[in-house]
């Protein structure tokens, strides 16, 4: 018996199939190799053709199947993650009528922004938990003030995950958490938010059918089945953002709980049992996978854009041409903490949250001539990635999460020694690392919602921790100090 789980991101697809019994993940594939096309016709703008998507997703699913030898019918349920925020508007049959606006594009920022002003902060920080901000109501907002032509073909708006599973089911569905990462739920009357949609001037009818996160959302068409290799009739039971999925397939699930990563993006997660908001707005407070009614489980997100994508340009620009990320890391490992007074910002993906939706751009600083190499350059990156983190952090934690132990999947930015030991040094915390990524949460989250596990105690019993990282005493003033001086820059 084995769970399929997809993670759509914005570089790719991601495909896992993971056998139930054991939580051995036997095949895993990712398309495309490069990182797919965002789209970006003017500053800021970023966005992505939902039919890339479904490609990568079948070249995926092919491989998997192939290299696995296993047979569709014995696959039992598909989950799904997906980058977060993002815009889809689908016409009466289901068809993409333009570009998605993916989540890193900051032309809607004036619009939250208005919004925020005109609804007043009040209603909107104690309802929403959030201002409207840069988030998919707005970008929708955005389409119908410059786009009429094309806002009025539409049938919904749709997350990313939401138009993969249609795609897929011919269900047009959502979620509440779905709902609440596009500022469209209202956290006091656990209702979609009428006044935010009447604000902006969008019918409620907008929003597809909202289905719970673990659960029944549709069953594969016999066209889809047979496009992609599956079994006609497999259910679809789970889906969410990349996000709260990550700390999913982390197990970060209870009050106090803290999941990261370090893909394109930078993310902090902790999960409070209050509805609490910062105040600016520079975090942002979502409905988890698990929240209820009854039970309150509200995700606070720490968003950096400007991350591992900032390792992918030192890696295309800067490093030697031809070397791999880990021999990047070798490079910057002879250098020492504080790479020699480089400080490196790095805010070059767009509008910032936790800057005030800011767009600063990435920033080198320190650089003598005579001495500072392409290692030091290396260095500076990951350290300032792991500042960034810990500047986000400490609004985190006036809002009460305490950060002491951090989990993260063994990917990615945390890969990298140095960034990982930063990272613990500056903010005294312990990462553990987990063998996990999105695609793997996915496939447990559909066993969960299938109820294959009865709950996520049995979903989780396989997850193995990897390494544990704790803070070295001997760096930790060091790392003090480059960080203040990183702070002059901010």
């Amino acid at each position: 018996m084995y769970l399929l789980g997809y993670d759509l991101g914005s570089s790719s697809v991601k495909a896992s199939l993971v056998n139930a019994e054991t939580g051995e993940c036997v095949s895993s594939a990712f398309f495309p190799k490069k990182e797919m096309e965002i789209i970006s016709v003017k500053a800021g703008w970023a966005e992505q053709n939902p039919e890339i998507w479904w490609k990568n997703l079948k070249l995926s699913t092919q491989v998997v199947l192939e290299e696995s030898g296993v047979n569709a019918d014995d696959i039992k349920a598909i989950g799904i993650s997906y980058q977060m925020h993002g815009l889809v508007l689908v016409d009466e049959k289901q068809q993409a009528i333009r570009n998605s606006i993916i989540w890193c594009d900051s032309r809607a920022v004036p619009y939250g922004e208005k919004a925020m002003s005109e609804i007043g902060s009040e209603m909107c920080l104690s309802n929403l938990l959030n201002s409207p901000g840069n988030f998919t109501l707005s970008k929708m907002a955005w389409v119908k003030e410059n786009e009429p032509e094309n806002f009025a073909k539409a049938k919904y708006f749709m997350l990313p995950g939401d138009y993969l599973a249609m795609r897929m089911t011919g269900d047009a569905r959502t979620t509440t958490s779905g709902l609440s990462e596009g500022i469209a739920w209202d956290f006091k009357s656990e209702a979609p938010a009428k006044f935010l949609f009447d604000y902006f001037g969008f019918d409620v009818s907008l929003i597809p059918d909202i289905v719970p996160t673990f659960g029944q959302q549709g069953n594969l068409k016999a066209e889809i089945a047979a496009e992609l290799g599956l079994a006609e009739g497999t259910p679809v039971t789970y889906r969410a953002g990349d996000q709260p999925n990550n700390a999913l397939s982390l197990n970060v699930l209870n009050p106090g709980e803290i999941a990261a990563t370090g893909g394109t993006s930078g993310v902090v997660y902790g999960v409070n049992s209050d509805s609490k908001y910062d105040p600016q707005s520079r975090v942002n407070s979502f409905a988890h996978v698990n929240h209820t009614k009854d039970a309150t489980r509200v995700g606070v997100l720490l968003c950096i854009n400007g991350t591992a994508i900032l390792n992918t340009w030192i890696k295309n620009n800067v490093a030697p041409e031809g070397i791999s990320y880990a021999e990047m890391n070798e490079l910057a490992a002879g250098i020492p903490v504080g790479s020699e007074g480089v400080s490196i910002i790095p805010f070059g993906n767009g509008a910032e949250r936790v800057l005030g939706n800011q767009e600063p751009n990435c920033s080198i600083h320190g650089v003598n001539f005579n001495r500072i190499t392409k290692a030091h350059l290396i260095r500076a990156a990951h350290e300032g990635i792991a500042f960034s983190f810990k500047y986000g952090m400490d609004i985190m934690n006036d809002m009460g999460i305490e950060t002491k132990t951090i989990r993260a999947g063994h990917a990615n930015l945390f890969l990298s020694p140095i960034f990982r030991q930063t990272l613990a040094n500056i903010t005294g915390a312990t990462i553990e690392l987990y063998n996990t990524d999105g695609s793997v949460g996915a496939a447990r989250g559909a066993g969960i919602g299938a109820g294959i596990y009865k709950d996520a105690e049995e979903a989780f019993a396989t997850l193995k921790k990897i390494q544990v990282i704790t803070p070295e005493t001997c760096d930790i003033e060091a790392t003090k100090v480059a960080y203040e001086k990183w702070l002059k820059f901010i």
